[in-house]
């Protein structure tokens, strides 16, 4: 006599009748969760009574929304059975309005037609060919495979399919070149089968032995507690998953960004998102020929036509730091700046819009702020570039500022978003010198993908505001910071709804 937990018991009874079964079969049978038959049948493992071996197999579904879903006949079936009606010759307009099909659909199936040799076209005629005719009382075997998904109503597995007579093979090489009739996943299955130990127990050698999560008041009274087993928790078993509510990743990297510059003590601060080219251009020393002043590179809004300006005198210094540099000791550009072209709107393409504002305000050090908002650029779209993207710029307001001190800021922050591979490049920016780039090492491409630009912002930039100390700044991309940290082959993954992938995505690193 062997004495067995309720599932183990019930599990070995209905390996009695039937063996090997799967431990999905089995789950079904009994009405219990399979992770729950999985775990009864280690157990019986254990016991030498049962072994487990997982064997993998292609299943085959139909898709829902197939125009053959349910047992509908292929477009071509309806479309010879037309032509059979028709006399077996016919115009294609009188083809489509005697099978039931739209003109489009029925040009979208000339070409199964041909590939089966149902048909043979002539201009605008079609007409049944020997083929076609025997077709009409000999189903093909993709049909014979649609069927049979229908008639069952639930996927089947190749081995299922060919037990109902069907060619798979020949069935699926018609079916999968034609989109969103069939899907066909490789699947896995766990068969548990008796041991000879096994074979040899009849179900009258099985006795059910009670268990229990809790000892009751009355099991201590009767003493029943002695004649069961408690319950053990085994943790490694594997449980349904769970997918609580959550942010949007990508908004969890803004949080984050905003949380580590605060924790560095930033001021955070706001702009608006149609800017004067003033603040955009002007005010950070680019040039009005500049070649990201142009409509390819630069979203310009149309009305209004015109936005004010800020201080007259402020605005006067900018220009004359345009023309011959102003008090700054420089030359400038060299060129007769036009206060109309500043005062033109655009959708800001970058955040230091935001932060050259901000340090206009208020010039005196020591000062640290930052933002993260939007941007708008003509980009061309691929897998790290987008046309609306979001930045963290922030600028560093200090007597004692310095180049190291920029660096260290940055390297702060990708150290604290997780990232321990990258690097600092020379670079040229109009407003900043010395400048720098970003890069963060992508694993999945093998490749540095180019993070964002920062430096130490230019007299030209920083005297006409009224700021005579060094000024550190900095614009950071925040959607490839996100694709690097949630693994993501490409930035435009960050904006597709794939709910399977927001589900998934890890609440911490």
């Amino acid at each position: 006599m062997i004495q067995l937990p309720e599932i183990e018991y019930r599990v070995l009874q209905g390996l009695l009748t039937a063996s090997p079964r799967s431990t999905a079969a089995l789950a079904g049978e009994l009405s219990l969760d399979q992770s729950r038959v999985h775990a009864a049948c280690l157990a019986l493992a254990g016991r030498e009574l049962v072994t487990l071996e997982e064997r993998g197999f292609r299943e085959v579904a139909e898709e829902e929304a197939s125009e053959v879903a349910g047992g509908r006949p292929l477009p071509e079936r309806r479309i010879i059975e037309a032509l059979e009606r028709l006399g077996g010759q016919a115009g294609l307009a009188e083809v489509a309005a005697t099978s039931g099909l739209d003109p489009q659909a029925v040009g979208q199936t000339l070409r199964w037609l041909k590939a089966k040799g149902w048909t043979a076209q002539e201009g605008r005629e079609l007409a049944l060919t020997d083929r076609g005719r025997v077709a009409l009382v000999a189903w093909g075997q993709d049909e014979l495979l649609l069927a049979e998904l229908a008639r069952r109503g639930a996927p089947a597995s190749e081995e299922e399919l060919t037990g109902a007579g069907i060619v798979v093979a020949e069935a699926l090489e018609l079916l999968t070149k034609r989109k969103g009739l069939v899907r066909v996943k490789n699947r896995t299955e766990r068969l548990v089968s008796l041991t000879v130990r096994g074979r040899a127990l009849t179900p009258a050698d099985l006795v059910l032995r009670r268990q229990v999560n809790l000892v009751t008041p009355e099991m201590l009274q009767d003493g029943s507690w002695r004649e069961v087993d408690f319950r053990p928790y085994d943790v490694t078993l594997g449980t349904a998953r769970v997918h609580p509510g959550k942010q949007h990743p990508l908004r969890r990297i803004f949080a984050e960004t905003r949380r580590v510059f605060l924790e560095m003590g930033f001021s955070e601060i706001v702009s608006p998102l149609v800017e004067s080219s003033f603040w955009d251009f002007d005010a950070l020393f680019q040039p009005q020929d500049h070649p990201a002043r142009e409509m390819q590179d630069t979203f310009y809004v149309q009305r209004p036509a015109r936005t004010e300006l800020p201080d007259p005198a402020y605005v006067a210094e900018v220009g004359r730091t345009h023309e011959h540099g102003g008090k700054t000791g420089s030359v400038g550009w060299r060129y007769r700046w036009n206060p109309e072209l500043a005062s033109r709107p655009v959708l800001r393409t970058h955040s230091t819009a935001a932060t050259v504002r901000g340090l206009a305000s208020d010039p005196h050090a020591p000062r640290k702020i930052f933002l993260v908002g939007q941007v708008f650029r003509r980009e061309t779209v691929d897998y790290k570039h987008l046309p609306v993207f979001h930045q963290v710029d922030g600028v560093v307001i200090d007597e004692k500022a310095s180049f190291a001190m920029l660096l260290g800021i940055l390297d702060a922050f990708y150290r604290k978003m997780g990232f321990a591979r990258f690097q600092f490049r020379p670079a040229f920016f109009p407003y900043t010198e010395p400048s720098v780039e970003i890069f963060v090492w992508l694993e999945e491409r093998k490749d540095w993908v180019e993070m964002g630009g920062a430096g130490v912002f230019r007299p030209e930039v920083t005297e006409p505001t009224g700021c005579h100390h060094p000024v550190l700044a900095w614009g950071l991309g925040l959607e490839r910071l996100a694709m690097l940290r949630f693994g993501l082959k490409d930035i435009r993954d960050l904006y597709l709804a794939d709910i399977d992938w927001l589900k998934g995505a890890p609440l911490c690193r």
